[in-house]
C-alpha cells in the first residue's frame, strides 16, 4: 500500500491524469443520485487508473451524492487497497467491477445500478422490448446475465465476462443494470439510454396495446461506432457538469 507522503492531500500525490479520473468518477456519482437511479449505499461505479491495473471505487458507506474526487478508494484486480483509506469497499462491486476492468481494456469505466425501473424489466421474461428509440439503439449491444444471488462468488465473474462480451450494456436478471464506457461520459450517456428504455417500456405496459418497433426496422441498427459514442458523450458531459455545478457542487475537492 502506497503511504508515501502521508500526511499530503489526495490531490498532491496522485498524477494529474489520475485526479482527472477522480474528479469525472465523483461527479459521475453524483450525477446517478441526481437522476434518482442511486440505492442509498449499494451499487458501484468504477475507473481504470489509466496505465495501471488499479481501479477507483466508491467508498462504502458514503451516499452517492457526498463523493469526492479525495474521498475514492484506489484498489488493484485483487481487491487489495494501493493508497490508505479509512473506509471499505463493497464486495459485491469488487465481484463485479474487477473481473470486467481486467477482461475489457475498453472499459475504462463500469457503471452498475439498481434503479426501479431497471430491475423491474430485469425481472421481466422478455427482457428489453423494442419499444423505443432509446431501445433501438441499446438493443444491439444488450447482453444478459441470469441471477446468481448476492455478488459475492468468485466463480461468478466468469459467466459475468461472458454475458457481457463485447456489449456495452448488461441487464443482470432480477437484479439491476450495467453499462460500461471508455469514459465516465460514455458510461453515463449508455446507462442514460438504458434507463429511459425501462422506464418507457415500464410506462407503456402499464397503458393499452403495446405497438413494437418492426423487425426490418430492427435490422437496420447498427452498433454505435467507439468515434461515435465518444463524440455524443464528450458533447453532453460539460453540460451535465453544469448542471451538477448548479445543483450539488463540491465533487472535484
Amino acid at each position: 500500500m502506497d503511504t508515501v507522503g502521508k500526511g499530503a492531500s489526495v490531490r498532491e500525490r496522485v498524477s494529474d491524469t489520475e485526479w482527472q479520473v477522480r474528479k469525472d468518477l465523483a461527479a459521475l456519482y453524483r450525477l446517478v443520485a441526481l437522476f434518482g437511479w442511486d440505492d442509498l449505499i449499494f451499487t458501484h461505479i468504477t475507473a481504470k487508473v489509466p496505465g495501471t491495473e488499479h481501479f477507483l471505487i466508491n467508498p462504502y458507506g458514503m451516499m452517492f451524492d457526498e463523493i469526492t474526487a479525495s474521498s475514492l478508494v484506489k484498489i488493484d484486480l485483487d481487491g487489495r487497497k494501493v493508497m490508505e483509506s479509512e473506509y471499505d469497499i463493497n464486495p459485491a462491486g469488487f465481484t463485479i467491477h474487477s473481473c470486467i476492468h481486467a477482461a475489457r481494456k475498453d472499459a475504462m469505466c463500469v457503471l452498475h445500478t439498481h434503479s426501479i425501473n431497471g430491475v423491474a424489466v430485469s425481472a421481466q421474461k422478455g427482457g428489453l422490448l423494442p419499444l423505443s428509440q432509446f431501445a433501438f439503439i441499446a438493443l444491439r449491444s444488450l447482453g444478459y446475465h441470469d441471477y446468481e444471488g448476492l455478488a459475492l462468488n468468485p466463480e461468478e465473474q466468469p459467466r459475468l465476462v461472458r454475458d457481457l462480451g463485447s456489449n456495452n450494456y448488461l441487464i443482470l436478471r432480477n437484479h439491476g443494470l450495467l453499462t460500461v464506457g471508455q469514459t465516465m461520459a460514455e458510461a453515463f450517456q449508455a446507462m442514460h439510454r438504458l434507463e429511459a428504455a425501462c422506464m418507457v417500456q415500464v410506462r407503456a405496459q402499464a397503458g393499452g396495446e403495446l405497438t413494437f418497433i418492426p423487425p426490418e426496422i430492427l435490422a437496420r441498427a447498427a452498433v454505435e461506432s467507439p468515434a461515435d459514442r465518444a463524440h455524443k458523450a464528450a458533447l453532453a458531459w460539460p453540460g451535465l457538469l453544469r448542471r451538477l455545478d448548479r445543483r450539488n457542487p463540491g465533487y472535484a475537492d
